[in-house]
């Protein structure tokens, strides 16, 4: 057992380290962490190659990934849909489910893996790199699929991070109220960071309704993937072949049920979603470690042009919501 635990100790460190720099200097930097991570990764990819490293590199892409995903469970409560309306719950739920279908027939039409057009789809969606993580883990296996998941990070935080900046402006364009604005910021920009940015940027009253409503988004992660896993399931009942049901949906769940009938004291679940944060960057830096910065920029214009439509169906839905109903 301890010689096990040894095998994994170098690479998790590695990636462990690059993620508690990569805060650092989007403490200094102002750069997302998520981004630092990943491209800090990819440039000592090439440790990667070391047999040392590789087993505690892919436990840290792996199982700290899902750990991190888990803990998750703790930022959302069921209360939040009640604060904010059943309406807006179904609005929600409606543009999730119609950016992750004009992901994937944007991405058949575009000659890309229709898995691949769910991934960003959900990444656009719903929380982002997050997002990406947990639904990469029931996709099917295939060549291509890390360097994806890579890609799908970079894109997503380079449009969330434009969003934090534009969305504002253009909510002031549209005479947007600080509900309106707030309902507009926590329903289309990608990650959580990015939308307490754009929000709180605005006023305090609009950062913390723009976040309850982006809460309600993350808390759309498991019927997603849950729905994802089922779909392949079936798809695949005829081979014989079966996805494997990721054991971190049944402990996200089990937090979001605890964090809403229980009374945890705020400094507690603070510190579980700095765990968690910090455990999804060590799972992002060791995912850069695996990639190969060549094949991510020969993936090409099409899968930003895939993003670019997902966000925009976002947008379209959700300034339509709150225009006329």
């Amino acid at each position: 057992m301890l010689n096990t635990v040894k095998i994994y100790i170098p690479g998790f460190a590695l990636a462990f380290i690059i993620g508690l720099f990569s805060t650092f200097l989007n403490k200094k930097l102002g750069v997302p962490t998520s981004l630092l991570a990943l491209f800090i990764g990819i440039g000592v990819s090439f440790l990667y190659q070391r047999n040392t490293l590789q087993s505690g590199i892919n436990f840290s892409s792996r199982f700290i990934l899902r750990f991190g995903v888990a803990f998750l469970g703790f930022r959302i409560v069921f209360d939040d849909i009640f604060t904010l309306g059943w309406s807006t719950a179904f609005m929600i739920s409606i543009s999730i489910a119609t950016t992750i279908f004009v992901g994937i027939i944007t991405a058949k039409f575009l000659g890309l893996r229709k898995d691949f057009g769910a991934l960003t789809g959900g990444a656009v969606s719903i929380c982002g790199a997050s997002a990406a993580i947990a639904i990469t883990t029931v996709l099917p296996d295939h060549k291509d699929k890390e360097r994806n998941l890579s890609f799908t990070i970079i894109g997503i935080t380079a449009f969330s991070t434009a969003a934090m900046v534009l969305y504002p402006i253009i909510g002031h364009m549209l005479n947007l109220n600080p509900t309106d604005m707030a309902l507009f910021l926590g329903g289309t920009i990608h990650d959580v960071a990015q939308t307490a940015g754009a929000g709180y940027a605005v006023s305090e009253e609009v950062g913390d309704l723009a976040i309850l409503t982006k809460m309600i988004r993350v808390s759309f992660l498991l019927p997603v993937v849950v729905c994802f896993m089922l779909y392949l399931q079936t798809k695949n009942s005829d081979s014989g072949s079966k996805v494997p049901v990721p054991t971190f949906l049944f402990v996200f769940i089990a937090f979001i049920i605890l964090n809403s009938i229980l009374t945890i004291p705020q400094e507690v679940t603070e510190k579980i979603n700095i765990v968690s944060r910090q455990a999804l960057i060590t799972a992002i830096a060791a995912i850069g470690l695996k990639s190969n910065l060549r094949d991510i920029l020969n993936v090409g214009l099409k899968p930003i042009i895939l993003i670019a439509i997902q966000t925009l169906t976002m947008a379209v839905i959700t300034i339509t919501y709150i225009t006329y109903l």
